[in-house]
């Protein structure tokens, strides 16, 4: 297989041969039928008897199962047809797109899949942020080479399912009903189970779950409309999450994967507990989903899938045409039915103030559970220490994966984007801002925030001028101890336990802190306190909040003057217009 070949194939003849060999197979169908019903079926029901009749009855029989046979065998031919002509497809596309990449970035690429660039010039020689044309030649080798890889390979497979045929028609096993009934339940186990069975060409051709989101929605749009209809009928699951696909595809195929999960756990007896949560979860998405038809704006899902405790996200308005995009993470205890309740309800809420503020913009709001928020019980000085940090990288790096796909497959010019991370969420968001290449933010919002991880704003990546924080004075989390602080907790939690719930944890937290001592008033749990001035963050006006731990939830309540300006301000950010947002000193 070599570039040309594979760069100017033609897989339309292939299903148009498929679609053929359809027809025939139907049409021999009903041929057959016509044969069992009205010759083998009318001699057998006639009331004939003796030896003559036996003889002639068996040999009618013999023929019915020929034909039986031979329709099964034409009935399995154009699938292979049509398999095979799917990953051509998707090979050829895989070509082409790298051979674009490769024109636009200057390289020639030869008939063998050689590639040559001209030398640098000597200000690229002297500019250490001159691109590395080495390593970009190399990946567009490799690129190449899996696609012809994956060509010749498909080719080999297909031909040597058709051969079978081919044979069975030589030597007449393609007639025998014995055989014909062997391989259709052999079929039917390979369809039934995915660790086994014939290869999935089409399954293999797909671009890998390490492939960036550029490389997967280059492939997508790459392939004909009717193409991508039957992958997303046949392949939901794996085309549903896949970080660049655009934002209806992927709508149109979690939709699909969510009746089916939700099919698969209601029929199971043997549920666990998270098992169990994840099915009322899905139930309450399909419920929201079917609520919201026709509202707008328009709800798509973005993100379904059943692993650790669920994964679920939802946007209003669509992410690819939408002039400003916002992806809030929810924290510690969410669960995938929140993502139908509350984060829902956030999303929608800050998708109206946006669109409020500014309505001559196009917005998309997206509520996004992409990983496994930690479980805690109460609310204490030590919940972060049990949350940990292991979720938190997790998740960052599902995040940075999710806002790049947001990025690739945006339309025209590059949307406004924020990421916005409350609680745990925001302690996320700022791990995914600090991993190697960032986040494809413009803005980072932060609410009720235990920490990022950093100790200055200018540490996430979009400059300190677009970090905003917004902290209730009466937030517990926005309060909690640091670790030096924690280590004072027990002697100070038997005066702070006389208060009840987060304020005790408030006071024992500054009990501990004057005990134990430490050299940073502002530091938390999770590094600088993000509304501190030593972070460098802009702070946001929010009301305190009602005492207690309500506070830590009410930033979305907010949004005049008399409760704060919280959500206001957020829908300022979002929109683009920071400039307008109300500030608040710094603790």
């Amino acid at each position: 297989m070599d570039i040309p070949t594979l760069r100017d194939a033609d897989p339309n003849r292939l299903f148009t041969a498929a679609d053929a060999y359809a027809s025939l197979a139907a049409a021999f169908s009903g041929h057959a039928d016509t044969w069992r019903d009205g010759v083998d079926g009318r001699v057998r029901n006639s009331g004939w008897r003796g030896t003559a009749a036996d003889s002639a009855q068996q040999s009618l029989a013999r023929t019915t199962g020929k034909l039986t046979a031979a329709h099964l065998e034409l009935a399995r031919i154009a699938p292979v047809l049509r398999e095979g002509a799917e990953a051509f497809l998707l090979a050829r596309s895989k070509l082409r797109a790298a051979l674009a990449d490769a024109d636009a970035g200057g390289f020639t690429v030869s008939d063998d899949g050689g590639i040559s660039w001209p030398p640098p010039s000597a200000a690229e020689r002297h500019d250490p942020d001159a691109p590395d044309r080495s390593r970009q030649g190399t990946e567009l080798r490799d690129r190449i080479a899996d696609a012809l890889s994956e060509a010749a390979h498909a080719d080999q497979v297909t031909a040597q399912r058709l051969r079978q045929y081919t044979n069975d028609a030589r030597t007449g096993a393609g007639l025998d009903p014995g055989t014909a009934a062997m391989r259709l339940n052999s079929a039917v186990l390979d369809a039934l189970n995915p660790f086994g069975g014939d290869e999935d060409l089409v399954r293999a051709g797909m671009p890998g779950k390490d492939a960036p989101p550029t490389e997967v929605n280059a492939w997508w749009k790459s392939l004909p409309p009717d193409e991508q209809q039957r992958l997303i009928q046949q392949y939901p699951a794996e085309l549903g999450n896949r970080d660049g696909m655009p934002t209806p595809a992927r709508d149109q195929a979690n939709r699909i994967n969510l009746d089916r999960m939700v099919a698969d756990l209601s029929s199971r007896q043997d549920l666990s507990d998270w098992d169990k949560k994840k099915l009322e979860g899905f139930k309450a998405i399909q419920g929201r989903l079917r609520d919201d038809q026709g509202k707008q704006p328009p709800a798509y899902l973005m993100v379904i899938g059943d692993q650790g405790q669920g994964r679920a996200a939802i946007a209003y308005g669509n992410p690819d045409t939408a002039d400003d995009v916002v992806a809030y993470v929810p924290g510690l205890n969410t669960e995938v039915k929140n993502m139908a309740g509350g984060d829902a309800n956030r999303a929608r809420d800050l998708w109206q103030t946006a669109h409020d503020t500014d309505p001559s913009r196009s917005t998309a709001s997206i509520a996004w559970l992409g990983y496994d928020t930690p479980q805690v019980k109460g609310i204490s000085p030590d919940m972060f220490a049990v949350a940990g940090e292991d979720r938190a990288k997790q998740g960052g790096e599902a995040y940075q994966g999710f806002l790049q796909g947001l990025r690739a497959s945006h339309e025209g010019q590059p949307a406004h984007l924020t990421a916005l991370g409350h609680s745990y969420g925001s302690f996320t968001v700022g791990q995914a801002a600090q991993r190697p290449g960032g986040i494809p933010a413009d803005d980072i919002v932060l609410v009720g925030s235990p920490g990022t991880g950093a100790q200055q704003a200018s540490q996430l990546g979009v400059g300190a001028g677009h970090v905003w924080v917004g902290a209730a004075e009466h937030d517990p989390v926005s309060h909690l101890p640091s670790h030096s602080e924690a280590k004072g907790i027990g002697i100070g939690a038997g005066i702070g336990g006389v208060l009840a719930g987060p304020l005790g944890a408030v006071a024992g937290g500054f009990i501990g802190d004057k005990i134990a001592g430490h050299d940073d008033p502002h530091e938390l749990w999770f590094g600088q306190d993000p509304a501190s001035s030593e972070f460098g963050a802009h702070r946001f006006d929010v009301a305190d909040g009602p005492l207690g731990f309500e506070s830590h939830s009410d930033y979305w309540n907010q949004g005049d003057g008399r409760d704060g300006h919280s959500l206001r301000n957020m829908g300022l950010i979002v929109s683009g217009h920071g400039d307008r947002v109300s500030g608040q000193e710094y603790r």
